[in-house]
């Protein structure tokens, strides 16, 4: 499976240099080459599964450059009583005979960002290796709440990464302020702007897209992500 940039400026990478990246080079972002298409048996088969395993059969159909293991080692790793606090991971309760919720909440931040900020710097750390990288992986995140703390406990303390986000002073609620400025880990940084969260999100696409900026992080052994 290949990937490609929304905005076409960009060839295609396998899934390994997409993770790496993050954003592609010509400012778009990676989407698969192809959908997919899952049978009416095989999700009537998928039922029956837990959360983990269905995870790691969705996964293995885009990831084709991963090996069913890795794939394995990351869904358990993300996955696991130590991170969310229900087995089923995101249970489905039905109200009534129309009218399902689906929880996305149990995650170690209680954000249903969760989901994939728990799996993804597992996913960074292979790709990394895949594609050869030496250079420490910065990730940039402009957050108006609930992705940056999430973002920041996901990447707490993983190997070759380092995580900065950016949020707007006023622009999030006390406590998520609090949750991100109390962040623990030696790779974490979090940093408030003066503006709303579109302020901070052209902030840090405008850091990517300064190519003089980048090629001086690439002499410092350092590469940027999202």
């Amino acid at each position: 499976m290949l990937y490609e940039s929304t905005r076409g400026g960009f060839g295609k990478v396998s899934s390994a240099e997409a993770i790496k990246l993050g954003i592609a080079p010509d400012g778009g972002l990676f989407v698969p080459s192809e959908i997919k298409k899952i049978s009416a048996d095989k999700l009537t088969e998928m039922t029956g599964l837990s959360y983990q395993d269905k995870a790691a059969v969705i996964l293995k159909e885009y990831l084709s450059d991963f090996t069913e293991e890795e794939i394995g080692e990351c869904v358990s790793k993300s996955y696991g009583p130590d991170r969310f606090d229900v087995p089923e991971i995101a249970p489905l309760h039905q109200l009534d005979s129309s009218l399902f919720v689906l929880e996305l909440w149990h995650g170690p931040t209680s954000a249903f960002k969760d989901m994939a900020l728990q799996i993804l710097p597992h996913f960074m750390t292979r790709a990394a290796a895949k594609t050869g990288e030496k250079s420490t992986i910065v990730i940039l995140v402009a957050t108006s709440g609930d992705t940056g703390k999430a973002a920041l406990e996901g990447f707490r303390d993983v190997p070759g990464t380092k995580i900065i986000v950016f949020y707007p002073q006023e622009g999030v609620s006390r406590m998520q302020k609090l949750q991100m400025v109390t962040q623990e880990g030696a790779n974490v940084a979090v940093i408030a702007v003066q503006g709303n969260f579109d302020d901070a999100q052209t902030g840090v696409k405008n850091i990517f897209g300064d190519k003089q900026f980048n090629l001086e992080l690439s002499r410092q052994n350092y590469s940027l992500s999202s």
